[in-house]
């Protein structure tokens, strides 16, 4: 098990990973070790696990690699209302192990990470490649990001000369996303906040005539909304493509949409396709272009990308 986790960190070592300390280091069965995934923060890594058992002999070998400030375990549960957050199981100095916000690196730019806010730390790592992405390509432009969490997409919109507008059903998130744009010296009062569903506020902005230059779709895989007979059930695989039109709907003329994905039940083929029905529905002809995980998930390819260049 130490000689697995030597070669991952080797493979790692090989990618093109400048002012980043903050990504997937061992990925299951793609690199050898099936049912575990360890990700990597600023050294404190989090080791996630299908069973409710930690294989025999992980802890020690990763002990022994040396490597790693903190170890956390993580149970994956199927069970979507049982969704625990890491548990500590050891650290090189407890004293100085992370309590609340950690600062880790992604290509420079800085991220609050939390271990015990819950199930999720704060950042999607997978989505590393589309952050650069959205970044480079925002500049000069009005960025909408649907479904913000903690708003890392409106952040290198920002870092990349671009306006942000963050929209999520959260307010904690929200505010947890102002703290991200602090963290790296941006007045969260110069970019734009809206709390709420996503298809209501779609609607509010094409009735308003507002559009933006670019658009950010990385829905949760499954969510409710609203109340009564406003009460609205999202599941990606049924409804993206309505996402994809009305986000079309508001788009400038030769703006771009990321349209993402992590649902594990939809695949590649039928997810393109739903994105280009959102865009026929919407009247839009335009490029679309699929991108690949990035290089350290060997694994099961789950996360899905579309360009979208109106």
């Amino acid at each position: 098990m130490e000689k697995l986790l030597r070669t991952a960190l080797a493979d790692r070592d090989r990618l093109d990973l400048d002012k980043t300390d903050a990504f997937r280091l061992l990925d299951g069965a793609g690199d050898g070790l099936d049912g575990v995934w360890i990700d990597c923060f600023a050294g404190q890594w989090v080791v996630a696990t299908l069973g409710t058992l930690l294989p025999q002999g992980l802890l020690k070998a990763i002990q022994a690699v040396g490597q790693a400030e903190a170890v956390w375990w993580k149970r994956l549960r199927q069970d979507e209302d049982q969704k625990d957050a890491p548990e500590l199981l050891w650290a090189r100095n407890y004293d100085s192990a992370q309590n609340g916000d950690l600062v880790v690196l992604e290509g420079g730019v800085r991220y609050l990470v939390d271990f015990e806010a819950g199930y999720s730390q704060g950042i999607f790592l997978d989505q590393r490649e589309n952050r650069q992405r959205v970044r480079e390509a925002s500049e000069g432009k009005a960025v909408l990001n649907l479904f913000s969490y903690t708003c890392g997409f409106s952040v290198v919109a920002a870092l990349g000369g671009g306006s942000a507008t963050s929209l999520d059903l959260s307010q904690p998130y929200l505010d947890w996303g102002k703290r991200n744009f602090e963290a790296n010296d941006m007045d969260p009062a110069d970019h734009f906040w809206c709390r709420g569903d996503a298809f209501d506020w779609l609607d509010r902005f094409a009735r308003s005539g507002r559009t933006f230059g670019g658009v950010v779709i990385d829905p949760p895989t499954f969510s409710r909304s609203g109340k009564g007979k406003k009460r609205r059930t999202f599941r990606v695989e049924d409804d993206y493509h309505a996402l994809v039109a009305k986000s079309a709907a508001v788009l400038d003329p030769g703006g771009w949409i990321l349209a993402t994905t992590n649902c594990r039940r939809l695949r590649a083929k039928p997810f393109r396709l739903q994105v280009e029905r959102g865009l026929a529905e919407a009247g839009l002809q335009a490029e679309v272009e699929e991108y690949p995980m990035p290089g350290e998930y060997t694994g099961d390819k789950y996360l899905k990308t579309c360009w979208v260049e109106g």
